[in-house]
């Protein structure tokens, strides 16, 4: 089977199309859940990701994405009650920039406090996406290039409009429910539906619905003494045939003792069943982190990958609120 054709079943066959996805989920917040949107304490929340995996099979899939989200009318909402707004932008590329696709998406998500005190809050958030793919044939190597000479470069394979290109509109939307017992922790539980629309695409005039995806993820934040804390999380998603399940936890070690500015260290790992162990570490410094992560296979893909799933870095900035006594609202800390 053609290298073309193997890209082309993996990206838009019915049983195997699957959105980017992230080891560091945690640190996408957007891609995740749109209920995410505008959740965090400080006047704006930017993030960005990169991934690039399975590297031994000539740039497979690499990854990218940036996110900036803020809330909105503080001023005019119930004390603990919050509402955001964001813009996502995702590029994602397949089998050597053969296949290139651009995501840009728009979210907004409000979030209710059910007591009197914003220990326990319902966030629902809604995502509106424009999509473009490009699929580039140009670039593919065909089964007939090779000869009992040699490679030749030469193929009779022919295909019009050469490259491909589709757009479409799609919609997701997601909910969380977030709890803290004490002020000082945060648990949280979240689900989220991506392509609610079900658009269609195709580039060579077929009809292919794009498959949900549905996700379940939370995790917990406990502070385990005067510098010490404990960030832990699991995600489970599904979209047509596939599905993954990761969980794990990193802790967090405040070296400056400083809880307005602090200095962290974070080390731990997460699992991705019957797939890859991803060790990860980070660092807080001056209102920005920074994340490390790298997959290690271990899955039936193993003598392809070489046991090299992926790197994956992060970055994450969270702006001040110009109030150091302002109060802080209940949301999910990674």
């Amino acid at each position: 089977m053609t290298i073309f054709l193997a890209v082309f079943l993996l990206q838009t066959g019915n049983a195997f199309s699957q959105d980017p996805h992230f080891s560091q989920y945690f640190v996408s917040p957007l891609t995740l859940n749109p209920a995410y949107t505008g959740k965090f304490n400080g006047t704006f929340r930017f993030s960005g990701n990169f991934k690039k995996q399975w590297p031994t099979i000539n740039n497979a899939f690499t990854t990218s994405t940036v996110s900036y989200d803020f809330s909105i009318l503080n001023n005019k909402l119930p004390e603990n009650d919050t509402w955001g707004l964001g813009f996502l932008a995702v590029n994602d590329q397949s089998g050597n920039k053969i296949l290139n696709n651009n995501f840009y998406s728009v979210s907004t998500a409000y979030s209710k406090s059910l007591d009197d005190d914003g220990k326990n809050q319902i966030t629902i958030g809604f995502q509106g996406t424009m999509a473009s793919k490009r699929l580039d044939v140009r670039r593919a190597d065909f089964q007939d290039e090779l000869t009992a000479l040699g490679f030749t470069g030469v193929t009779s394979e022919v295909f019009g409009n050469n490259p491909f290109a589709i757009n479409y509109f799609d919609l997701n939307t997601g909910f969380m429910y977030a709890l803290s017992t004490d002020g000082d922790n945060s648990f949280y539980l979240g689900a989220s539906i991506y392509h609610v629309n079900r658009p269609s695409e195709s580039f060579m005039g077929g009809y292919y619905q794009l498959n949900a995806r549905s996700t379940i993820h939370g995790g917990a934040y406990l502070p385990m003494g005067e510098n010490k804390s404990l960030h832990a999380s699991f995600i489970h998603q599904q979209q047509g045939g596939a599905s993954e399940t990761l969980a794990g936890a990193s802790f967090a070690y405040n070296l400056s003792y400083d809880e307005n500015n602090p200095i962290q260290l974070y080390a731990g790992g997460w699992y991705r069943m019957g797939d890859a162990l991803i060790p990860y570490l980070g660092m807080e410094v001056n209102g920005f982190r920074f994340g490390f992560s790298y997959d290690i296979n271990h899955s039936t893909l193993r003598p392809a990958s070489v046991s090299r799933g992926g790197t994956e870095l992060s970055i994450i900035y969270i702006g001040k609120y110009k109030d150091p006594l302002r109060k802080k609202i209940n949301c999910p800390k990674f």
